[in-house]
This record gives C-alpha cells, sequence and structure tokens, in this order.
C-alpha cells in the first residue's frame, strides 16, 4: 500500500500476524475489501444519523432475532448505555440527570464470576452511568439461590450478565437467572461481545437487551450493537441526549455495520466452520512433534463455531511465557492468546488468519520453540 499522508515508519512495518483472536490491543479484525470501501463511502458523505439507525435498527433485528437494535460507540459503551436506559428508561429529565442517580433505582446486580477484566473492569462500564455494582455468589460460583434474594431488593435497575470465555462459572444457568429477572420485573442486559455467532441463541433467552461488538468477528469499524426488546433500544438511543453523547456511533461506522451484516447474510455457517476446523486441524499436524509441546484441538467453551490450538509446555509457565515474547520479536511479529500462559498454555486462534499466514505462525512456532 502507498499512501502519502500515513506515516512511513507505519507503512514500513511488517505486518502482524493475529493468531489472539478478537483482541483489542492488536486491532481486532481486518475488515474485508467491500466493509472498507462502504465505511470509505460514508466518510464523504452527509448523512441523516437517525435514518441510519432506523435502518440499523431493521437490519440488527432481522440478523439477531430481537425486535429492535441499535449502534452505539462499542460494546463498553453499549454496557453503559444499557444500565443507563435501565435506570433512565426514555424520561429527558431522569437522562438528563445522569451520572447522577439520586431518586433512581441504581444497583447492577452480576454474578461475581462475571465481574471480568476484559483490559478494565466490567464494573467500570456499570459505574460509568453513576450506578453500584452488587455482586452475587463467590468469585468461582453462582446459584439461583444467591441471584433471587439480591433481584427482589427495590433498588435493582437491572440484572447484566456476561457470555464470554473469560468467566469462571461455566455452570452458570442462564435460562434460570433471565427466568428469575423476569419474574421479578427486572431488565437483563447480556453482555455478549465476541458473541455475534451465537447471538439468537442469547436473544432467545428474552433479555431486555444484547451487547455484542461489532468489529470482532463480523469485522465491521469498531462499534457496540445492542440488540432487544423495542422499549429498551429506544431508550438505549434516547441516552444520546444524555451521557450516551460522548458514546455516539459515527456515520462510517454505522454503514460498515450495515455492509458487514451484509455480508454476514450471504456465509454458508457450516461451510466457514469447515474451514475453521480444516484450518486448525493443519496447524495441530504441522506443530506434533515440537520437543516439550503437547499440541491439541479445543473446541470454545461457549460453542462457537470453530476450535482452536492449544499448546501446552511441558517446562510450564516460564517457557510458554519465553515462547510468546520471542513471537513478537519475529518478522513479523505474531501474536497469540496467553489467558493460560501461567498454567504453561498457550492457545492460537486461527479465524483471522490465510493459510499462508497460518503457515507462517506454523514456521515462527518451530523456530521460537527450537
Amino acid at each position: 500500500m502507498t499512501n502519502p499522508l500515513l506515516p512511513h515508519t507505519l507503512l514500513s512495518r511488517s505486518p502482524l500476524l493475529n493468531a489472539a483472536g478478537t483482541f483489542t490491543p492488536v486491532g481486532v479484525s481486518r475488515s474485508s475489501p467491500a466493509v472498507a470501501e462502504a465505511t470509505a463511502w460514508a466518510l464523504q458523505r452527509y448523512l441523516v444519523i437517525d435514518e441510519l439507525q432506523d435502518l440499523a435498527s431493521r437490519e440488527l433485528a432481522d440478523f439477531s432475532g430481537a425486535a429492535a437494535g441499535t449502534v452505539v460507540h462499542c460494546a463498553a459503551a453499549g454496557i453503559t448505555l444499557g444500565v443507563a436506559a435501565a435506570m433512565a428508561g426514555s424520561d429527558p429529565a431522569r437522562i438528563a440527570q445522569l451520572p447522577d442517580t439520586d431518586g433512581l433505582r441504581r444497583v447492577v446486580v452480576v454474578p461475581a464470576p462475571h465481574l471480568i477484566d476484559y483490559g478494565h473492569p466490567l464494573a467500570t462500564d456499570v459505574r460509568l452511568a453513576g450506578a453500584t455494582v452488587q455482586a452475587c455468589g463467590r468469585p468461582e460460583r453462582c446459584t439461583g439461590d444467591e441471584l433471587l434474594p439480591a433481584l427482589a431488593a427495590p433498588e435493582v435497575a437491572c440484572l447484566l450478565l456476561v457470555s464470554s470465555r473469560l468467566t469462571r462459572d461455566p455452570a452458570f444457568d442462564f435460562p434460570a437467572a433471565c427466568e428469575a429477572a423476569r419474574a421479578a420485573g427486572v431488565p437483563v442486559l447480556i453482555d455478549g461481545a465476541a458473541q455475534d455467532l451465537r447471538v439468537r441463541e442469547l436473544t432467545a433467552l428474552q433479555p431486555a437487551a444484547v451487547v455484542l461488538s461489532a468489529q470482532k468477528y463480523l469485522a465491521a469499524p469498531t462499534a457496540g450493537l445492542v440488540v432487544g426488546e423495542s422499549g429498551f433500544v429506544d431508550a438505549v438511543r434516547a441516552q444520546q441526549k444524555g451521557i450516551g453523547r460522548a458514546m455516539k456511533a459515527s456515520k462510517e461506522a454505522i454503514v460498515g455495520v450495515l455492509a458487514a451484516l451484509a455480508e454476514r447474510r450471504g456465509l454458508d455457517l457450516s461451510s466457514w466452520g469447515a474451514r475453521q476446523a480444516q484450518k486448525a486441524q493443519q496447524a495441530v499436524e504441522a506443530l506434533r512433534g515440537l520437543r516439550g509441546v503437547d499440541t491439541t484441538l479445543v473446541p470454545d467453551p461457549l460453542g462457537a463455531p470453530f476450535p482452536r490450538v492449544r499448546l501446552r509446555f511441558a517446562d510450564g509457565a516460564n517457557e510458554a511465557r519465553r515462547v510468546a515474547q520471542a513471537l513478537r520479536q519475529q518478522d513479523p511479529p505474531v501474536w497469540v492468546m496467553e489467558h493460560g500462559v501461567r498454567e504453561g498454555v498457550l492457545t492460537l486462534e486461527l479465524v483471522a488468519l490465510r493459510a499462508d499466514e497460518v503457515d507462517a505462525v506454523v514456521d515462527a512456532l518451530r523456530r521460537c520453540v527450537a
């Protein structure tokens, strides 16, 4: 690529190989040429944002199975605005009042295992709206018996659940929690940032809203997607007159989302999943025989339709950490998932990589392990 407006130091860098998944510090994803072109098209035009949001609502409803949708700045903003909507609704005075929550229901119930840190604490997203967090259960487990009394408190604004591989309670009963909240008259907000491939599974739980990242597997420009009940989505949109002004979606982000949704409609997910499995299996076979490394395929813990490659180092955490650091020094640099490094595990997510790039990752690993 040549562009006289871009710094030479940026253009001269080797392309990074991302085997770390939809990881924000390395730019999350690569948009297709069609999505990039649509985004550039929007940048060169004046567009009426409300009209774009109305169109996005219809397209997001079709995509997700929810009644409506809206685009916000990012998924973190979607959580904050969802909490704001639960507290203030569409009332102009209450919207203007936030983040002052005096006189409002201001408590957000969160299962303790769902209070994750994905670069910053999830609780921060809640507090930005002026709400307070009430954690339920223990750090590794939250039961229905622990949720019920918390949901019955009069000051509760909503129940916030997280669908992520980062949560610490794989046995958590999402359907039961949603049913309990409905019985208590408490809206449910689900953070499903990386779960766009499972969005219909989440909207089937009938929450008030599900929050997604547009830039992860949809590979749109950075944006948050809030899909759910019509009235609740309207309340999220209404926050633009208050704290949501700082979290608005740009015209190019909305148009990029529309293009990415159109692209997803044309995708055969079954064939796509088979291609991802084949890439991962080929990597496993190519990496077998590495001294001191056990290489296996592992399914996504939440049921996303692709596996990952797990590398378990016989020499433990120090060796895993050394290899991860060495990979970043390669040309091109290679980033991998390091969430299991304390257990001597590195993980490869190959979804975003072409076959030749997978080969390059394999070659880099061979050099770094040898």
